[in-house]
């Protein structure tokens, strides 16, 4: 068995809170077909899902090519908004993020990774937005793959990696992320700081959870034990 020890996690609501975005861009995409936007939290319900089957969960009685219209709706209005604010520079990191991935990434046998509901693009901005490409073995996005929960993307970071599922742990703040990594019998670890309660994320079957970034050190370590 690989010794490797692997850590995947998510982007939006988990490393980054572009909740603002999101949001904004959903809203226009449904104003853009006359359609009444969701509540803030209903559209955050379904962050990390790829884009049609989240547009999909909110209007769910209506015509796929209308669906289809209204997700090319929010790519135009993410992208504008980036044009105009900066877009992912401009969404923070959560706090102690990105010195809990300096801490992991400089530890002897140990990698890390995303999978995210993000397209290659988007998470390209982001990562060049904080400096993050330099820490990440294997990225994932959902343009290559089904739909979290689909297990897909956390089959291929075990495939990229060389690593044992057994020595894995998925990192998400959504029930998406959890159905991922159980789907891929992965160890889980739920957030959260991100778009779903807590509550949800133990029912999901998240083998952990932590309040903040300063505990997911710890929490790994005692996942990664435990599995082995």
């Amino acid at each position: 068995m690989s010794a490797l020890r692997l850590a995947v996690f998510d982007m939006d609501g988990t490393l980054m809170d572009s909740q603002d975005f999101i949001v904004r861009a959903m809203e226009g995409a449904f104003t853009a077909f006359s359609l009444p936007a969701p509540p803030r939290a209903r559209i955050l319900s379904i962050v990390g899902l790829s884009l049609y089957e989240a547009v999909a969960r909110l209007i769910p009685d209506q015509a796929e090519d209308l669906i289809a219209q209204v997700a090319e709706a929010y790519k135009a209005c993410f992208i504008a908004q980036r044009a105009e604010t900066g877009g992912e520079a401009s969404a923070p990191l959560y706090p102690g993020a990105k010195a809990v991935l300096e801490t992991l990434a400089a530890r002897p046998g140990v990698a890390l990774g995303v999978a995210t509901g993000k397209a290659r693009r988007g998470l390209d901005h982001a990562c060049a937005a904080h400096d993050l490409d330099r820490f990440f073995t294997t990225r994932q996005t959902a343009d290559h793959h089904p739909s979290k929960p689909h297990p897909s993307m956390v089959l291929s970071c075990l495939q990229e990696t060389g690593a044992a599922a057994a020595s894995t742990v998925m990192i998400g703040d959504t029930t998406f992320d959890i159905e991922m990594g159980r789907a891929a019998e992965v160890r889980t670890l739920g957030v959260t700081w991100g778009y779903h309660d807590a509550s949800d994320l133990r029912a999901a079957g998240a083998d952990m959870l932590v309040d903040g970034f300063d505990a997911v050190p710890g929490a790994l370590d005692e996942l990664w034990e435990g599995s082995a």
